[in-house]
């Protein structure tokens, strides 16, 4: 329950839980609902909606419809309010950083590529008008009063349209999100997506000419452009731009907690097959805890953190590895971090593992390799303590569809065992 909160704002409430004269007080997580008798918490996590009009201002959350009204002039005062801090967890939950340098109002159209298996209920097109638009140095946000907030990242942008007062950006995921009738806010919008493309282009650019040194030019920018903000790409096609290139990436996993697996995953199947990402660590990262040792609660659900090995002493290399690697049929997909103390991660591919390589690719950088939100349950999702992945996962297509694969996870409980279970989890989606 939020404390920091001090304005009480007077209204008639109408809800499943709460009804008659009550005080509202706005605080970071949630909205509280004070009565005489009762004190209701509305977590904005749980918030699909908020309108306003016929002087009422109604939020629809996962608990019902709440409608608060005869606020008089203090209603537009509380809307605007609880819009902010509702527009605060929405960033948060994106795994937004940082201020916007641009921002200004427009309307969005949102074309999602619908993932093979996904629901068919699942919407994979939405307008919202007049919406805040914000440009930040990695994404452009649209922050519409619902759940159709959205944040698209720039690293996967494979195509942008200027034109017409407004800025469409393709993605290669197969996204496309239009901003339009932005009026003189269209240019600057525009302005600073190509600054931000272009900045994550020269720091890709930069880590893999400091993983390998000795490439040309042409090589290290045919990389950069493959494997942006260091996404997996299949070993195969990164060796075919540099095999001097893909010899430091095998150097560098030798040194880590997947150097056993990898040499396990390279027997399995064909080693060109197999995606290999590298995250570039960030201070925030190695500030954050340590997952407990797999072994201590295999089924437990714990808060987790992509941990680089450089948070450990003695090992002060700056990136983080995993590896995606296909069932020799591709029904399935195995995802191993190199992490220490961290399972591998089993997925149905739906027979598509190149698309599923790319959903992942896709989810693991909208939640910041927050690793832990691609495998817990639905329940343990709407834990409390997992808010930022719910939100997250009400807003991010990609990381719906992993969730929805997940088939279970192996523990390192040495590489013979390990390579047991990886095949009998194998053979039971080949067979499902």
């Amino acid at each position: 329950m939020d404390t920091q909160a001090t304005i009480e704002y007077p209204a008639k409430a109408s809800s499943p839980n709460v009804n008659g004269d009550v005080k509202l007080t706005i605080g970071d997580r949630s909205l509280l609902v004070t009565s005489v008798f009762d004190v209701i918490e509305v977590p904005y996590s749980t918030i699909d909606s908020i309108a306003t009009g016929d002087y009422t201002v109604t939020i629809a959350s996962d608990s019902g419809v709440y409608s608060f009204s005869r606020m008089g002039s203090l209603l537009d005062p509380f809307h605007a309010a609880v819009y902010g801090a509702y527009n605060s967890a929405v960033l948060r939950s994106l795994f937004v950083a940082g201020k916007p340098s641009v921002f200004a109002t427009g309307d969005v159209e949102v074309n999602e590529n619908q993932p093979l298996g996904a629901p068919p209920q699942e919407a994979a097109f939405f307008t919202s008008a007049k919406t805040p638009v914000q440009v930040y140095g990695d994404c452009v946000v649209s922050l519409p009063p619902d759940t159709n907030a959205r944040r698209a990242p720039l690293c996967f942008v494979s195509g942008l349209d200027k034109s017409g007062y407004g800025l469409t950006l393709l993605l290669d995921t197969g996204e496309r999100y239009s901003y339009t009738r932005l009026g003189y806010d269209a240019a600057p919008i525009a302005d600073a997506a190509e600054r931000g493309i272009r900045a994550i282009r020269d720091r890709t650019l930069a880590a893999v000419i400091d993983i390998d040194p000795s490439l040309p030019a042409e090589q290290a920018s045919m990389l950069a452009r493959l494997i942006p903000s260091g996404v997996a790409a299949p070993f195969g096609r990164l060796k075919a731009i540099a095999p001097s290139f893909t010899a430091a990436v095998e150097t560098k996993l030798a040194d880590t907690s997947a150097s056993e697996t990898f040499g396990a995953l390279k027997t399995l199947c064909s080693a060109d097959d197999i995606y290999v990402g590298l995250r570039r660590n960030e201070a925030a990262d190695a500030a954050e805890p340590a997952e407990p040792a797999e072994q201590a609660e295999p089924g437990a659900a714990v808060p987790d953190a992509v941990v680089p090995d450089a948070a450990v002493p003695g090992a002060p290399d700056p990136y983080t590895l995993w590896l995606i690697a296909p069932s020799p049929d591709g029904s399935s997909a195995t995802v191993e971090f190199a992490v220490k103390d961290s399972a591998t991660f089993v997925y149905k591919t739906n027979g598509d593992f190149a698309g599923f390589a790319s959903r992942l690719n896709r989810a693991l950088e909208a939640i910041s390799f927050k690793r832990e939100a691609i495998r817990l349950t639905d329940e343990e999702l709407r834990k409390p303590e997992y808010e930022r992945y719910y939100m997250a996962s009400k807003r991010t297509a990609a990381l719906r569809f992993v969730r929805s694969c997940f088939a279970g996870r192996v523990i390192h409980a040495g590489i013979d065992a390990w390579q047991r279970k990886l095949l009998e989890l194998w053979n039971a989606i080949c067979y499902t």
